[in-house]
């Protein structure tokens, strides 16, 4: 039998914010007791994980004292140690606070954003203190309800202004440090800016420091915009933009759901995990998700292995897809290359397009060739229910 037992090598990661939901939703209230970073750092060496992420408030609350934080950060750093886990990304709660109501970087408010860069600055160098690599922005509340509040192209000026600062402080830091952004199409806010992993990988393209900044595409975020979200990873990482990524699952058109990876669309996480391994994806593999709100912690445990389960479970399928003979022969033989379109491919000529342009193609020939597609899909259909 194969062993799906998650490994340090797999690098799957949790935040505090997933294992340490307490089920609270917009219509009823905790169904588990808060736990302490420290504690959930146990809890998540103990199901097997290799690392957790944090939001600032999420280890030291918003109005902690220094002595507490100090306490807190001693608890955490001996967790860490304790289990073996590492910190391999961080990032801010720009969304929490009533201060950011109207957005934090892009909030109309020049108090709001000078604070919003503040709070930014210190978590940066709470993460950094605990060895993060990878800093990541999601933009909440960058959004509006009526854009009657706000100048759209101001808001996405003052929130370059904002990456653009932030850059340039982590450069005279001098840390080593990677910034990812993360979008979303809306929730909490009616719109938000910059709404899909695409709008992002542009918005970068505009930055002073555009090779300091990726993204971190979340499938729920794309799922919720009825996007393939596997293609907008594929283009992040056909970018050199795939900085790190969220993994959970989710039904389009509703909520933000944050389903155990795997749970809604088997097809489309497999299709995920095969591309990344494919591609040998080589940072962490982050479940932002979290358990039923029906579940005591075992089920919070029972949670967190599945999101890992899972994911090893599709790269062993994976893995299959590659090696099936039927199906490798399929797509060679939809792939075939004659060599005869040789001549035109590759850097533009003069001399290839003169050619191209008095070549002759049999449009009813070329057309009439089945491409036998749908038993190509019926094969990875029987790979993953396990009837090949």
């Amino acid at each position: 039998m194969s062993d799906f037992t998650p490994k340090p090598e797999h690098k799957f990661t949790f935040g505090l914010w997933t294992v340490g939901s307490t089920g609270r939703d917009p219509f009823g209230g905790p169904v588990r007791s808060p736990k302490s970073p420290a504690e959930l750092v146990y809890l998540l060496g103990e199901v097997g994980a290799y690392g957790v992420n944090f939001h600032d408030n999420d280890l030291i609350p918003i109005d902690a004292t220094p002595a507490e934080a100090a306490a807190i950060k001693k608890d955490f750093r001996k967790a860490l140690a304790d289990m073996g886990l590492v910190v391999p990304m961080a990032t801010t709660n720009l969304f929490g606070d009533p201060i950011f109501k109207d957005g934090a970087f892009t909030s109309n408010d020049p108090k709001v954003r000078s604070y919003a860069l503040q709070k930014t600055m210190r978590s940066i160098d709470l993460g950094v203190e605990f060895g993060a690599k990878i800093y990541v922005f999601w933009g909440g509340r960058e959004g509006t309800e009526t854009d009657s509040s706000k100048n759209a192209a101001l808001a996405i000026r003052r929130n370059r202004e904002a990456m653009d600062f932030l850059c340039e402080y982590v450069l005279d830091q001098g840390y080593d440090l990677k910034l990812a952004l993360e979008a979303k199409p809306n929730e909490p806010r009616g719109d938000i800016y910059n709404p899909t992993t695409g709008h992002m990988l542009a918005f970068i393209s505009t930055l002073a420091h555009p090779e300091m900044v990726g993204v971190n595409p979340e499938v729920a975020h794309e799922h919720m915009a009825g996007i393939n979200f596997m293609h907008g990873v594929a283009q992040a990482w056909e970018s050199g933009k795939l900085f790190h990524i969220d993994l959970n699952d989710q039904y389009p058109g509703r909520y933000d759901q944050d389903l155990r990876f795997g749970s809604r669309d088997i097809k489309a996480a497999f299709y995920l995990v095969k591309f990344l391994e494919d591609v040998h994806y080589d940072g962490s593999r982050h479940f932002d998700a979290h358990a039923y709100r029906t579940e005591d912690y075992e089920g919070v445990k029972d949670f967190a292995r599945g999101c890992m389960r899972t994911y090893l479970i599709l790269k062993e399928k994976a893995a299959q897809f590659n090696q099936d003979a039927e199906i490798q022969a399929l797509l060679a033989e939809i792939n075939a290359d004659d060599g005869s379109m040789a001549p035109f491919a590759g850097k533009y000529t003069p001399q290839k397009a003169a050619a191209l342009k008095e070549q002759a193609f049999d449009r009813q020939a070329i057309s009439a060739r089945g491409l036998r597609y749908e038993r190509l899909d019926q094969l990875t259909i029987d790979l993953l229910l396990g009837a090949r």
